[in-house]
């Protein structure tokens, strides 16, 4: 599964579900979210893309309309989250990070009860419980506890709740997180049904993978600010290029080597156990490693990927939650 190719996806012209201008968190000295500037199109897989701290979740959480805005300007669904706030929780669908399931009830009374919290009558509850059940699938679980569900069915339950009302934007905040590659795949594909039913879908993730998979346009945020904006695919080819050439050497080779190989490609990055060389050909690159005579113990190449450009993009330092 892949994200919807070039003019598959939104009208360009759409009216945007949420824009944001000069938008800003503080808490007290310390700035969370640094004056960005993004608009999100209905229809389409938006994604917050960055390291831990960058400020996605502070975003995300100012266009639930949970966390007040320091300053610049946020609409959410044509309306202000400072004085509509109501409004707008009520039309939107929110996926935590944490699983937080009443455990000791039913699959089915966790819906039921989240349900009436919007004050939708009982008989459409119910109604809804059946729909939903079926498109987590999840329907012969309906009468079983929390408590006795995989992860991967405990997620699919979060994400059927936030759709009890039928919300035409969902925000997503690390869906994914802990999952086993099966679990994951299994939400994606549920999540990318909703986007054929024209549900806008908001998400972060730390998963280069989730991000190139599903997301039409993405946000790439570091230390606060928005450091690129694009589709996956774009953002690749600018900041990656197409392939990637990876070289190992024999142990204290790499110094001398890595000069050999200099102004080979695009761009190159020497790191402690390898030298990266990016182009756009792998056979060309590796011809011209070839030519250098480079005392080359291993070389591996790959298509560029996400990853690469986070890398680049946000650096390469461990950074703490």
């Amino acid at each position: 599964m892949a994200a919807r190719p070039p003019g598959d996806g939104p009208a360009a012209g759409a009216v945007p579900l949420v824009v944001a201008r000069g938008l800003t968190k503080r808490f007290g000295t310390f700035t969370a979210v640094d004056g960005v500037d993004f608009e999100v199109r209905p229809g389409e897989v938006f994604g917050f893309l960055g390291p831990n701290g960058a400020g996605k979740t502070s975003t995300m959480r100012m266009i639930a309309a949970v966390s007040p805005v320091s300053d610049g300007v946020l609409r959410v669904l044509d309306r202000d989250p400072a004085t509509q706030g109501a409004k707008i929780r009520a039309q939107i669908g929110v996926v935590p990070q944490e699983n937080n399931l009443d455990e000791e009830l039913s699959v089915s009374d966790n819906l039921f009860i989240y349900g009436r919290y919007f004050g939708l009558p009982r008989a459409t509850v119910r109604a809804r419980i059946v729909e939903l059940l079926e498109f987590a699938q999840l329907s012969e679980r309906a009468n079983d506890k929390v408590t006795v569900l995989s992860g991967g069915m405990k997620r699919r339950l979060v994400i059927a709740r936030a759709l009890i009302n039928a919300p035409s934007m969902v925000l997503l905040d690390e869906p994914t997180t802990g999952l086993d590659p099966q679990a994951r795949h299994l939400v994606w594909e549920r999540l990318r049904s909703l986007t054929d039913r024209g549900v806008t879908l908001l998400l972060t993730t730390h998963y280069m993978d989730e991000a190139e998979q599903l997301c039409d346009r993405l946000l790439v945020m570091s230390d606060a600010r928005i450091v690129a904006e694009g589709s996956p695919d774009a953002l690749i080819a600018e900041h990656a290029g197409r392939e990637v050439l990876e070289l190992r050497f024999a142990p204290g080779a790499l110094p001398a080597a890595a000069g050999r190989v200099a102004g080979i490609g695009t761009r190159q990055e020497v790191l402690p156990d390898r030298v990266v060389i990016y182009g756009h050909d792998a056979e060309q690159l590796t011809a011209a490693v070839n030519e250098r005579g480079a005392d080359i113990t291993s070389m591996l190449v790959r298509r560029a990927s996400l990853e690469d450009v986070f890398l680049r993009l946000t650096g390469r330092a461990l950074i703490e939650p």
